[in-house]
């Protein structure tokens, strides 16, 4: 196998990895709480920030490592 083969299974590999972490970034920095009937949105706007990050990440490293295996 080429080595730039394997360099483009790893990267989409990263790539699938970095984004669960992003996914999960979001997810756990967005909360809400009925209580009483009242809706509180408690989210951490940086939380949810560095999830979104991690995310482009990903399709980042997802295109090069598409690329990578297509060359």
């Amino acid at each position: 196998m080429k080595p730039t083969k394997i360099i483009g299974i790893v990267l989409i590999l990263a790539a699938l990895y970095v984004g669960y972490i992003g996914i999960t970034k979001v997810s756990d920095n967005t909360k809400e709480i009925k209580f009483l009937g009242l809706e509180i949105n408690a989210s951490n706007e940086s939380g949810k920030e560095k999830g979104y990050f991690f995310l482009g990440g990903a399709i980042l490293l997802l295109g090069v490592g598409a690329y990578t295996l297509k060359k």
